[in-house]
Order: structure tokens, then sequence, then C-alpha cells
């Protein structure tokens, strides 16, 4: 089996109004030795201001690595969700990701069916994800990269449904990463559904739910953004932690989704202690 790592996604830096370089050193400085970084296509207003975190894929790849590096941090997967079912507009993305993340060495990229076409049927969406996967497993076959799908929209939001889109595509770089407050509000049992995905895992979204977000909205919505403190919500890490150990034939980073600074120490410092 393999090992468990604890990373931080950038996103725990989103209301922060600072810059991608500032997320990476506050990660460092909790103790993360792990970091995920969230890339868009294109260029827009507030990141090239340097009020958010993500990074332009039209930006020298190197200036996600160095950043790291200087912080001594590694890069467990790059962040670029999407919808699979609109060629158009992720399409081009997704491949350019996968080469980005190829050029800086990072292992696996991440992203999920995200919000369909209005005009489209079912059958129609399957189809034209199928699409967008074959050509992005193409891309990252080449160069060692896994795409790790994860459970977050309307096809996703059930095992059954997450299975289809991973059987999709027959290819070796094509992986989960499971989201662990996804598959919670989606209204399942997290830990069969983990057991299930678990000899297929590339990486993990460690996400945890408020209690009052789980009365709210559990059963009523197929994901969220970001969670609360892991530690502080519905989840039993400790037994997560276990599914992970006893079914992953690889090594896997637990990367931490939460909103705040605050709520990203307090995930570091419980699953440090569990991880123990």
């Amino acid at each position: 089996m393999g090992n468990i790592h604890l990373g931080l996604n950038a996103e725990f830096s989103r209301s922060s109004d600072k810059p991608f370089e500032w997320a990476v050193q506050k990660a460092a400085e909790m103790g993360y030795k792990y970091f995920e970084p969230m890339v868009h296509f294109g260029r827009e207003l507030m990141s090239e201001a340097g009020y958010y975190h993500t990074v332009s894929l039209f930006d020298d790849p190197w200036r996600i690595k160095e950043a790291c590096v200087k912080a001594g941090l590694i890069i467990s997967g790059l962040q670029a969700h999407g919808p699979l079912g609109r060629p158009d507009v992720h399409g081009e993305y997704l491949k350019m990701a996968i080469r980005v993340a190829a050029e800086i060495g990072v292992p696996v990229v991440n992203t999920d069916e995200g919000i369909k076409a209005k005009w489209t049927t079912e059958e129609e969406d399957y189809v034209l994800i199928k699409y967008t996967l074959q050509e992005a497993a193409f891309i990252a076959e080449r160069r060692g990269i896994k795409i790790g799908l994860e459970p977050h929209a309307q096809y996703s939001r059930t095992p059954e449904g997450l299975d289809r889109l991973y059987n999709l595509v027959k290819s070796p770089a094509i992986g989960i990463n499971f989201d662990t407050g996804n598959a919670f509000l989606c209204g399942h049992d997290v830990y069969t559904w983990l057991e299930r995905v678990a000899g297929r895992l590339v990486h993990l979204h460690a996400k945890d739910i408020s209690v009052t977000q789980a009365d709210q909205e559990r059963g009523k919505v197929t994901g969220t953004a970001v969670g609360c403190a892991c530690g502080e919500g519905v989840l039993d890490w400790a037994r997560i932690i276990d599914i992970v150990r006893r079914n992953t034939p690889r090594d896997i980073v637990f990367s931490v989704e939460c909103g705040t600074p605050d709520q990203a120490a307090k995930s570091f410092k419980h699953l440090s202690t569990l991880l123990a």
C-alpha cells in the first residue's frame, strides 16, 4: 500500500485577496509539504492584479514551480475544473493544463464533468464527455500524467455515475480524485464510496462539511466550493485515512480544500495528528 501525504489546495486563500505566491508561502508556513495550484485558461482581471490565487495557463509554467520550490513545497496536482461535456470550453483548457503539468513535474490534473449545456440530452453529454476525455488522455498518456475525475456535478454525484464517467475512456491516464465533502453532500455514504474507488485513487480532496451546511444542503446539492476545517465537521477522518491506507496501492496526497487560512491551519493540525 502507498503512503498518505498532506497537502493544501490553493482555494484556502480565495477570500484573502492575495496572489498565488502569497498562498504558496502561507501553506509552507503552516507546515504543509504539498500544494495544489488552480490554473485558468486565458487572462482575467483579478488574478492579473494580484487579488486572486489562480494562475493563467498562458503564464510561464515555471512561475508555479519556482514559487513552490522556493517555499519547499511539492506540487500534488493542478486543479483544472471545467465542463467535460463542452469540448469547446474545456477541451483545449484541459489539454494545456496537462502539458503544463508535464513541463513542471506535476503528476495529476484534476477535473470533473462540470455543468452541462442546457440544450443537450444525457446521452449526447456522455458522447461529448468521452470525446473531451479521450483527447486529453492521448496527451496525458505520453507524458505520464493522471487525470483525476472528481465527484462534483450532475453525472458524477452518484457512485454509479462516477464509475460510468471513469469507464468512458479505457486509459491508464484516467483515475479518481475523490472529494469527501462533495460525496457527503450528494447524500451518499462517504466511506462506502471511498472503498469503491480506493484502488483507482490518484488524489484526494480532503474536504469536511460543517454541521450547519450538512443540515441545510445534504441531498440538495452535488458539491460545494470549499468546506470547513477538517476535524470540525461531520466526517470521520481516522476512518477515511484507514480506508485509503488499506486499499490504495500508490502514494496519495490529501489536499485540504477549505475556505480560509485559519481553517487550513486547523486542518493541518488535526490531520497531522491522525497521520502520525
